[in-house]
Formats: C-alpha cells, sequence, structure tokens
C-alpha cells in the first residue's frame, strides 16, 4: 500500500480532500527545494510525520468552529490541515501566522491554488487584528506558557487550544500552572508514542 492509500485507510477522508494533501505534498517538495519549509530528510515521511500529525486535530474541531487562528504555521502544519477540513463549510475561515515573508507567500501559493478558506498573517502574532477565535491550534511554536500568553487577545469562553505536544507536555502543564488557570485533557497522538493533543479550555490568568 503506498504512503497515500495507507493515510486514506487510516483517516477515511473523501478523494476530495486527499487530492487537496496530494497538491499540499507536491507543492512542498518545490517551494523546499528553494526555501527550508521541512528538514528534507522528513519529506519521504510526509503522509505519516506532517499529513496524519496534522490530519489528527481535525476530528476534534467542533461544529461551531469557524474562527480558526494557526501560530507559527510554516509548511501549513497543522494550519492547512484544518483548512482542508473546513474547505466545503461555509463561513469558516482559518488564519494562517508565520513571520518569515518566505513561508508566508508558501502558504498563500497552497491556499490559493486549493482554494482554501484561508488567510495568512505575514508577521508576528502581537501586530495580528484581534478577533473571536473559535479554535487555536499550533504545533513545535512555544512552551504552553508563552501559547496562552499569545492566545489571550483571541480567547473567548468558548475558545478551545488544539495543540499537538510531546513528551515534555507535562513540564509545560506544570510551569503554565504557575500564571494560568485552565482545564485540560489530552488525546493520544496518532504518530508519537510520547506525543498527545493537548485540548485547553477556559483559560484565565491568574
Amino acid at each position: 500500500m503506498r504512503p497515500e492509500e495507507e493515510f486514506q485507510a487510516r483517516t477515511n477522508v473523501s478523494r476530495e480532500t486527499l487530492e487537496k494533501y496530494k497538491a499540499w505534498h507536491l507543492l512542498l517538495i518545490k517551494w523546499n527545494a528553494k526555501i527550508n519549509l521541512v528538514a528534507k530528510s522528513t519529506l519521504p515521511e510526509f503522509w505519516t510525520r506532517h499529513a496524519l500529525d496534522s490530519w489528527q486535530i481535525t476530528p476534534l474541531l467542533r461544529k461551531t468552529d469557524n474562527k480558526c487562528l494557526d501560530f507559527g504555521s510554516g509548511g501549513g502544519f497543522p494550519g492547512l490541515a484544518m483548512a482542508i477540513a473546513l474547505a466545503e463549510k461555509s463561513k469558516s475561515e482559518v488564519t494562517l501566522t508565520e513571520s518569515a515573508g518566505k513561508k508566508a507567500s508558501f502558504l498563500k501559493a497552497v491556499c490559493r491554488d486549493l482554494a482554501l478558506p484561508a488567510k495568512i498573517h505575514s508577521g508576528r502574532i502581537e501586530d495580528l487584528k484581534i478577533f473571536s477565535a473559535d479554535v487555536i491550534t499550533a504545533r513545535a511554536f512555544a512552551p504552553l506558557d508563552r501559547l496562552l500568553s499569545y492566545s489571550e487577545p483571541f480567547l473567548t469562553p468558548q475558545t478551545q487550544l488544539l495543540l499537538l505536544k510531546g513528551a515534555a507536555v507535562d513540564e509545560e502543564l506544570e510551569t503554565a500552572r504557575a500564571q494560568w488557570t485552565f482545564d485540560f485533557e489530552t488525546v493520544k497522538s496518532l504518530t508519537d508514542e510520547d506525543g498527545c493533543i493537548l485540548k485547553v479550555k477556559n483559560v484565565n490568568r491568574r
């Protein structure tokens, strides 16, 4: 079974969604030859290390999650997966943040070619126009305490954070509790035996 077929078997995504992931993959290969979007050694593992890892947040999206925000989008992980999942949903919009101009250009190209409901903020998160986010995502961007600080202006009582975390998640939780109160649960990662998706809600500064 080819990697993309295994991905489809594990996720049960539609044929149309799979085609969007394939197009994303091809654009990533093309652009990565010019700019460092991901480590070249991980390109052959796209379907597990990047695609499946990013896709696994999408079943956790709620029907009410329309305004979505992804921090440090880089090659689009997991923000583009969220945009693909919401592509057929009206009134949805994903904001991808990326301070590196060339990476932001890549994200714009993918969103344009795949007709995704996303917009790209090329700059610092602190300069992003504030809006009420239904869901906030991030992968390998910052520890939890900093992510909560970045998230604070965009939070509502209903906002959930879906954060891809590794083996240091317990340490990050302990550090974050010094400044924040929040509810959380962990969902076992499909791609990292030591990792999880950290679901965070009801965030308040102490």
